[in-house]
């Protein structure tokens, strides 16, 4: 048995037990007309950081299910500390020294942030009732250890998704796991939070704790993971060491294709910049919301790329739901093609043909319950009608169309949508969007969270869509993204433009107007 004070070494092998602390073995996992894993074997190390990477639908997400008892294997076992392990559910993987950190933060929105850090672990007074006041001091100090000073009395809900996703990190690490398994951690996380991040896990490997680390930021798995095991269609097809493993034959093993193939796509980039001319189709001046937004103005023409750059918390996504009504303003206006739209309100938006692809896919996108083709046809319902009589059979037109066009993943199109990995998700909500015949697509962190295959086909998708004329506003805190794939970068800080950045559109540019170096 693996012990709770046994260190890992700097290469994560030195004063282990002996054995795999979590191993998968031969593991079959079949869903209605799809097998998510195909014989596939997984092992991890006590004190090691273990990259599992793959395409969106590789298996990723399914045999973490499988590992924390969220699945029951069709063939195969799990075997944990040693012995078969058949956990009932996640609350027993849990309780068994196994913590999952999910990128969709699952914790309770409604309830506070000191609740949600010690849930089920709440202090108690000699009555046995709840201790408020020693649950928030606790609350406070440990989130101060990580670098976060809120008020821990607050609904989690009401905080940034960066706060959430470092709640639910110091959640699971208190919970002083034997495995913390983690899963597109820093998706949300600012620079500084990720430094944090790193330094944790570096923390727990020391104590031997071991870690699987699921992540699409290549530099981030060849910073801190010892080993990679590669999934491609279910299937594992490579295990070994990270160090020494090129970069282009990491991407060509997720693929499946050529290093040549590989390099010749350009993988992580966008085709290039547009030609945009003509009057702007989007206008937005002055938009302003107490202590959110302060007079930000933009404007976008017809086949051109807008990028918002900024800081987590600067405005950006408070923009783009301003925009689109979502975010009722106190002062300012939308256009579109000269035409005002009325503020606050989602429906007149999207009339106006001004749609929004949300930060959060899970709370303000996708319907997991609902099937591929209900998420896709839901807002184009009414135009897919006569007389209040949806045709089906132009549904199903549109529907196809989309999934073709887009390349979604799916067993067919009545599969559950929550079942789609993220980029697949992804995908179903653009094509919803799509099937509108939007004006100004408002894309906000669109390659959040995806793989670089899926992140590949959505940036050339936009790419795309802005040559056939669409006005985009591309929302990323990936830099290079930004970069790369826009023709102006607006900068905002604080609420408020700080700066916008045209033909000289560089990394060091758009960090110095964030730093308050000023630029265009």
């Amino acid at each position: 048995m693996p012990g709770r004070d046994a260190p890992g070494s700097g290469a994560g092998t030195a004063g282990r037990t002996a054995g795999p602390v979590l191993e998968a073995r031969d593991a079959v996992k079949v869903f209605p007309g799809v097998t998510a894993l195909d014989g596939v074997s997984f092992s991890l190390d006590q004190g090691e950081v273990h990259a599992l990477v793959g395409e969106n639908g590789a298996g990723k997400s399914t045999l973490i299910k499988v590992l924390t008892g969220v699945y029951r294997l069709d063939g195969g076992e799990v075997r944990y500390r040693g012995e078969r392990a058949e956990f009932g559910s996640p609350l027993e993987a849990q309780r068994a020294g196994i913590a999952t950190i999910y990128q969709e933060v699952n914790l309770v929105p409604q309830m506070s942030v000191a609740r949600n850090l010690l849930l089920g672990r709440e202090p108690r007074g000699r009555l046995g009732l709840i201790d408020f006041a020693a649950m928030r001091e606790r609350a406070t100090a440990v989130l101060r250890e990580y670098g976060i000073d809120v008020d821990v009395r607050r609904p989690l809900g009401s905080l940034g998704l960066g706060v959430q996703q470092m709640v639910a990190l110091a959640r699971a690490i208190q919970a002083d796991a034997r495995v913390v398994i983690m899963d597109e951690p820093t998706s949300s996380l600012e620079p500084r939070e990720v430094e944090t991040l790193f330094a944790v896990i570096a923390g727990l490997k020391a104590r031997g704790t071991a870690i699987v680390y699921v992540s699409h930021r290549l530099e981030e798995l060849y910073r801190i993971c010892d080993r990679v095991t590669v999934l491609r269609d279910g299937r594992a097809v490579h295990t070994g060491p990270l160090a020494g493993l090129d970069r282009l034959r990491l991407i060509s093993l997720m693929l499946g294709r050529a290093v040549s193939e590989v390099r010749a796509e350009g993988l992580t980039k966008f085709a290039g910049h547009h030609d945009s001319a003509g009057e702007p189709v989007l206008r937005a001046e002055g938009l302003a919301r107490r202590n959110l937004l302060r007079g930000v103005s933009l404007a976008v023409r017809p086949g051109e790329i807008v990028g918002l750059g900024g800081l987590l918390g600067s405005g950006r996504s408070e923009t783009a739901k301003a925009i689109a009504g979502a975010l009722p303003l106190d002062e300012g206006r939308v256009s579109v093609n000269g035409r005002a739209v009325p503020g606050g309100s989602v429906p007149a938006a999207i009339e106006a043909g001004v749609v929004l692809l949300p930060e959060d896919r899970k709370a303000e996108g996708i319907v997991p319950t609902l099937s591929v083709r209900d998420n896709i046809a839901l807002a184009a319902l009414p135009r897919l009608s006569r007389a209040g009589i949806v045709s089906e059979a132009e549904v199903d037109r549109v529907v196809a169309a989309f999934v073709d066009r887009l390349r979604i993943k799916a067993a067919g199109p009545h599969q559950p949508a929550g079942e789609l990995s993220g980029g697949n998700q992804q995908k179903v909500l653009l094509a919803r969007w799509l099937a509108m015949n939007p004006k100004v697509l408002l894309l906000d962190e669109p390659t959040r969270g995806i793989d670089v295959g899926a992140k590949a086909e959505v940036q050339a998708l936009i790419d795309e869509l802005a040559g056939d004329g669409l006005a985009v506003v591309l929302i990323s805190s990936d830099l290079e993204e930004l970069v790369e794939g826009s023709d102006r970068v607006v900068v905002l800080r604080e609420g408020a433009v700080a700066g916008e950045l045209h033909d000289d559109i560089t990394e060091d540019g758009i960090m110095a107007v964030i730093a308050g170096g000023g630029h265009g």
